[in-house]
């Protein structure tokens, strides 16, 4: 009997649902885990592009502007390279000029030192050919001869010696030269009128424009077309006569 119960209480027993098919029939559907981590991720990765491409941005203007500044700074250093060339070649040329210049003054210098030598030269050989009747008055040398010739051959005398017959511009020159002829006669001057009557020349082609003559004097007395000097005065007389005369030379020419 007691087994019967036992039998019994077996077939009696309901039948069970094993669990872990009704847990998988009843359980929800879930969301994965990592679905919020994606949407940050998402975010994130949308940010630095932003980031990325403000950064581009920044960088492409960035590198307009130094690449303007640099060409900026470039055209102005080509600028002042090419006004440093200017000055460099203006100041080559002044350089240049300079140097010409000092040259130019040294030669000139040159010249000078041997035309001072030159007149000291011909200073002593006219001391020489003259002797001693060398006067020197202001800048001129003046020889009184104290033989006697006509007036041509007095002017050569002169001329061969480097001078000629005196020209006498003023009374300052009148005085000295009548100063010394007190006494010593009348002397040639370079003065005539032979190539036109009473046009009087001196012996470099200028006119006469006034004169120390002797009161009567020029009388064109004859062929009287040559000129002398006395302590009195000038006088006009025949170019043949034999008379003393005065060459002159200046130091300075």
């Amino acid at each position: 009997m007691k087994h019967k119960k036992e039998t019994e209480d077996f077939n009696t027993e309901e039948p069970q649902t094993p669990r872990h098919t009704e847990d998988f029939n009843t359980e929800e559907p879930q969301t994965p885990r990592h679905t919020g981590s994606d949407g940050v991720m998402i975010r994130r990765s949308r940010a630095a592009a932003v980031v990325f491409v403000l950064l581009c941005v920044l960088l492409l203007t960035a590198r307009i502007i130094l690449c303007a500044t640099f060409t900026q700074e470039r055209q102005q250093l080509k600028t002042k390279i090419t006004n440093l060339t200017q000055e460099r070649d203006q100041l080559l040329t002044d350089n240049m000029n300079l140097t010409e210049e000092r040259q130019q003054l040294l030669t000139n210098n040159r010249n000078l030192k041997e035309e001072r030598d030159q007149l000291k030269s011909e200073r002593i050989d006219l001391q020489k050919k003259f002797a001693d009747g060398l006067k020197c008055h202001q800048s001129t040398l003046y020889f009184f001869s104290s033989e006697k010739k006509n007036w041509t051959e007095s002017r050569r005398y002169c001329r061969e010696r480097g001078a000629d017959l005196i020209i006498i511009n003023n009374r300052e020159e009148q005085d000295f030269v009548g100063n010394i002829s007190v006494g010593s006669g009348h002397f040639w001057i370079g003065l005539t009128d032979v190539e036109e009557e009473d046009r009087w020349k001196w012996v470099d082609g200028s006119t006469l424009t006034s004169g120390f003559w002797k009161s009567g004097q020029p009388n064109n007395q004859g062929n009287e077309d040559c000129v002398n000097t006395h302590s009195s005065g000038w006088f006009d007389t025949e170019c043949d006569s034999s008379l003393k005369w005065i060459c002159e030379k200046s130091i300075l020419k």
